[in-house]
């Protein structure tokens, strides 16, 4: 029983810790945002080798290991995202009336340096796992990715809970390809698919009991890919869910944070200028 609790209870608390404190983190002013990633960039580095080191250790301990460099890595690739550093070409909203085909080329273009870096990094993760008997890294960024690209055409497509007020100011511009709706046709079948590779891996872990690191193996993943289907749920259900993370808006009341938006543009970035000049635009015309 304690092979199956304490992974469940060890993943749970480090998807809640890990992205509370990404939005902690990404909500405090930008001139933080080079010394966060400096350190994320270190525990990056230090979760690749880890990785490299798990990936040959078939025991529970090294699917401690190789599951929490996976989420180190992910979260790298979140941290660097909402920072505005690995985002896209595109980094300003949509003119009101965008839909379509040529609506979602730019909501691919927001994001596009990003979608490159995960299959470049998801690439790294393949190859550190290559032939080797703990793959449990592997599997864990594999879930994640898929549920992340799922997630994300969920919101393009349109749900109930946007959850718009833990994007940073200086990502204003994603909310233009938010949608709010009750529900769209792809998020049953998003949560069926991934339901059923759910119920897979419990049966898995469920079949090799005698195998303390294959059972840990199997909840990790299982776990994490649990918590993806709730986060889906989040997206639709009318309940409070994002409360979870209250804590981590906190970042966003830090002394001299305000000051820094209404900073001139030569001195800000180019990501933040854009969204200047964006909103400059909208006051001329309401003028």
């Amino acid at each position: 029983m304690t092979t199956v609790l304490w992974p469940m209870l060890f993943a749970l608390l480090l998807w809640w810790f890990s992205t509370g404190l990404i939005i902690y983190l990404d909500g405090l002013p930008t001139r933080t945002f080079r010394w966060s990633m400096l350190g994320g960039t270190v525990l990056l580095i230090a979760a690749l080798f880890g990785l490299a080191h798990a990936a040959g250790d078939a025991s529970v301990t090294g699917a401690y290991l190789a599951f929490a460099c996976s989420l180190v890595i992910w979260g790298w690739l979140e941290m660097s995202f909402y920072m505005g550093y690995v985002t896209g070409p595109r980094r300003h909203r949509c003119k009101p009336g965008c839909k379509g085909i040529r609506h979602f080329g730019h909501a691919l273009q927001v994001s596009l340096y990003h979608e490159l870096a995960i299959v470049l990094l998801g690439a790294v993760v393949l190859v550190l796992s290559w032939n080797a008997p703990n793959k449990v890294g592997l599997w864990t960024f594999l879930v994640l990715a898929w549920m992340h690209e799922s997630a994300r055409l969920n919101v393009f497509l349109g749900v109930r809970n946007l959850n718009a007020e833990f994007i940073p100011p200086h990502m204003d511009h994603l909310r233009s390809f938010l949608r709010k709706r009750p529900m769209n046709a792809l998020f049953p079948i998003s949560v069926t698919v991934s339901t059923v590779v759910l119920v897979l891996l419990v049966q898995q872990a469920m079949s090799v009991a005698g195998d303390p690191f294959a059972v840990a193996g199997f909840t990790f993943v299982a776990t994490i890919m649990a918590l993806a289907i709730l986060e889906h749920w989040f997206l639709v259900l009318p309940l409070p869910f994002a409360r979870l993370w209250d804590w981590s808006l906190k970042s966003r009341s830090v002394p001299g944070h305000r000051q820094e938006m209404a900073a001139q543009p030569e001195t800000r970035a180019p990501l933040m200028v854009g969204i200047q000049t964006v909103r400059q635009a909208l006051s001329s015309r309401v003028l």
